[in-house]
């Protein structure tokens, strides 16, 4: 009852004062609608020189077009999160599925689109893609670590042109901090129940022209859920003033995981039957590991042109020891779970591996120029470029005769290859004082090649090769009726090359895939209805297709292979609203009500047909799985003059279809039927004490120990983590 009656007094506020994505000052989530970004060090050449998408400034987080957020490193302190996946409910669109339960790994999906690794969705680090192969293979197994983020951008708008591949939802870039003007050490410690800990270190100083940065986190858990992790994660900057017109920028990362990370999760029996977690296989096991560089040059051409280049390169290490298992009874298996009554109920574990042994390899260049000009007294700032992108992914399976078994026969052992060229421009044209005009252009050419060196314990050598090319346009408007309303318009490309194991078969064959498309539509306005209450509504139309699905899927026959034919639907409504009780009614204390809220409707457009035993249905019209229709995230947080501060929010997701049939009854064993609504409650504490230079804080998680469903798949059930209590403090120096 308790939960019910703080949802719906949440609910009220939201409906009662309109809404869109949490928008504000500071303190909170800025949501931004507008044009190009011209970096603020194209006057000031004092700034680590790096790519964003938004930036940080008054005057430049006006300037992207279509929707976008900031989620600054203050409001990343007060959610105290555990997992990025808590960060990411909080905006308005995005849907974050929790694989593991705890959500080390980011599955996120933007205005409906499919969370499954992140693959729709550009994910980069201070402007430098992170996925494994940004083109051939952009799933998100590793995750930067949100505990060292200076700030997100999340840009959803026409914006994305300037970046790519894989948007067609979006972008995501993870913020680092840059080197300090001065002195600045700092030590962070959580710890919390089930082992968790995290403990972080930071050092940064400037010698003369010289910055220096680094930071070192490691964060562990003992049985958080079924997981068990260890990670150490290094990162170091340093700049270099170069003299009055350029600067350079250095970055280096490392990055260390071992997890028991594991596909398989609970049948539907050992769900019901009460079971929160279980560790059904004790030998999986995940090592990343991830060895990152870039390089960032700036040169101010003139006071209004700026020329920057990066260069980068990182490898990923991604070795997975699976133990095998089978939904159907076998002979002497390790272990048995679920129910051995019903077909499918049971999971078998089996004395033998498939390990996944894979090495990825990335490196890039990308030179970008930002400047301003004007014809007549037309203002007009450009930002345009060229990238290069070469990757490689070595890949093999290696089979174990023993559920433990790191080494065994080797069985399957390829190379792909990928080449990305890309040009791009975007131009910001300011027809009026009040009225702009952005429109904006991207190509992309991508070559790739797969190498088959064995394929089913057989010794052999095939290769095949193919290319894409891709004209991908936008353009976006804005128009400023005064200073407190703001409405503006955009439409544009969405582009995601074909996996390179999807378009080159296991036999050879090159297949005439396309790229996937999408075009992205939105309108909206942006309203600061007085001082410490604001207000944004988003509407927006995405239609993706050239899908790329078997052809017994696109025609309803029996057909093997691949081919552009899925299209979907996605139509929605983003709503949000800030208001600061403190400042409208002027007191010392900041009561602040944030809402976010998601209405949406993704469903498949045309037709495709999938066999449901001995029937054909054409799903023409059905819901898309992992897409909820309503998302809501509340939150009441109280801000005193004397240090201390408490966030109290609620993160409702609505009921999800997990499969293309929208079967509402669960599988036996977990991996279709119906996810239920649920609703997460945190609550945080802060204490910051002056004197000491230390923050402390207290944070509770789910503290209604809601019991839910985070995921189906890929192998079954994945319960959302139970509550738990973590504490620490932030000791600056």
């Amino acid at each position: 009852m308790m939960r019910f009656l703080l949802l719906s007094s949440l609910l009220f506020i939201n409906f009662s004062i309109s809404a869109g994505i949490i928008f504000s000052q500071d303190e909170h989530f800025k949501t931004v609608s507008s044009s190009t970004v011209l970096k603020d060090t194209l006057f000031r050449n004092y700034e680590f020189p790096q790519v964003d998408i938004i930036g940080t400034s008054p005057g430049l987080i006006n300037r992207v077009p279509g929707s976008a957020v900031l989620i600054t490193l203050n409001q990343l302190k007060m959610t105290n999160p555990v997992n990025g996946n808590e960060v990411f409910r909080k905006v308005s669109g995005i849907n974050a599925v929790d694989e593991e339960g705890i959500g080390l790994r980011t599955n996120i999906g933007i205005r409906g689109l499919d969370p499954d690794r992140s693959r729709t969705v550009l994910m980069l680090e201070d402007g430098v893609p992170v996925s494994l192969a940004p083109y051939g293979e952009p799933e998100m197994y590793y995750t930067p670590a949100m505990d060292r983020m200076n700030g997100i951008e999340i840009l959803k708008g026409s914006g994305s042109i300037l970046f790519g591949p894989q948007t067609i939802g979006g972008v995501v870039n993870y913020l680092t901090a840059d080197p300090p003007g001065v002195q600045s050490t700092s030590f962070k410690i959580r710890g919390g129940e089930n082992g968790f800990f995290t403990g972080q270190m930071s050092y940064g100083n400037t010698f003369g022209n010289v910055g220096a940065m680094i930071n070192y986190l490691h964060k562990q858990a003992d049985n958080l859920g079924t997981l068990n992790f260890s990670v150490n994660d290094i990162t170091g900057k340093m700049k270099f003033e170069l003299g009055e017109k350029s600067m350079l920028g250095l970055k280096l990362s490392f990055y260390d995981e071992t997890s028991n990370s594991t596909y398989i999760g609970l049948t539907q029996n050992m769900y019901d039957s009460g079971e929160y977690y279980e560790i059904i296989a004790p030998y999986d096991k995940l090592n990343i590991k991830r060895y990152s560089a870039s390089i960032t040059h700036d040169y101010n051409i003139s006071n209004s042109v700026l020329l920057r280049t990066t260069a980068f390169g990182y490898t990923t290490v991604r070795n997975w020891l699976r133990q095998d298992f089978s939904r159907t009874r076998v002979s002497n298996p390790v272990a048995v779970f679920g129910d051995t009554s019903a077909a499918g109920g049971a999971i078998y574990m089996r004395n033998s591996t498939g390990n996944r042994d894979r090495q990825f390899e990335v490196g890039g260049i990308e030179p970008r120029i930002y400047s301003k000009y004007s014809i007549g007294k037309t203002l007009n700032e450009l930002e345009g470029g060229l990238r290069f992108l070469f990757e490689r992914a070595n890949e093999q399976r290696i089979n174990g005769k023993k559920a433990n078994a790191e080494s065994g026969d080797l069985t399957e052992d390829e190379v792909r290859t990928g080449y990305a060229y890309t040009a791009f421009v975007q131009n910001r044209t300011y027809l009026s004082d009040k009225f702009s005009v952005t429109p904006g252009l991207r190509l992309e050419s991508f070559m790739y090649e797969r190498e088959i060196n064995r394929l089913n314990s057989r010794d052999t050598l095939i290769t095949a090769e193919n290319k894409i090319f891709s004209v991908i346009p936008g353009i976006g408007l804005n128009y400023d009726i005064n200073n407190r309303y703001t409405f503006f318009a955009g439409i544009h490309r969405g582009f995601a090359p074909p996996r390179i194991k999807d378009a080159i078969t296991n036999g050879g064959e090159a297949l005439e895939l396309d790229a996937e498309l999408s075009w992205n539509s939105e309108l909206g306005m942006r309203i600061n209805i007085a001082d410490g209450l604001d207000v944004e509504l988003t509407g927006y139309l995405l239609n993706f297709s050239n899908q790329i699905i078997p052809i017994s899927e696109s025609s309803g026959g029996n057909g093997t292979g691949l081919v552009n034919g899925g299209e979907t639907r996605h139509i929605g409504l983003e709503t949000g609203v800030t208001v600061d009780l403190g400042k409208l009614f002027k007191s010392k204390y900041n009561f602040i009500i944030s809402s976010a809220g998601t209405f949406s409707s993704s469903e498949y457009s045309a037709d495709r047909f999938i066999t449901s035993g001995s029937e054909t249905v054409n799903i023409n019209g059905n819901k898309l799985p992992y897409a909820p229709d309503f998302m809501l995230a509340n939150s009441f947080e109280i801000i005193s003059p004397f240090g201390l501060s408490v966030l109290l929010s609620a993160k409702y997701t609505g009921q999800q279809f997990t499969n293309e049939l929208n079967t509402v009854e669960p599988s036996a064993n977990g991996e279709t039927g119906l996810m239920p609504s649920f609703t997460i409650y945190d609550v945080t504490g802060r204490y910051r004490l002056s004197s000491l230079n230390t923050t402390f804080y207290l944070s509770v998680k789910n503290f209604t120990n809601e019991r839910y469903i985070a995921s189906r798949r890929p192998q079954g059930i994945k319960t959302g983590l139970p509550a738990i209590l973590t504490a620490g403090f932030d000791w600056n120096f």
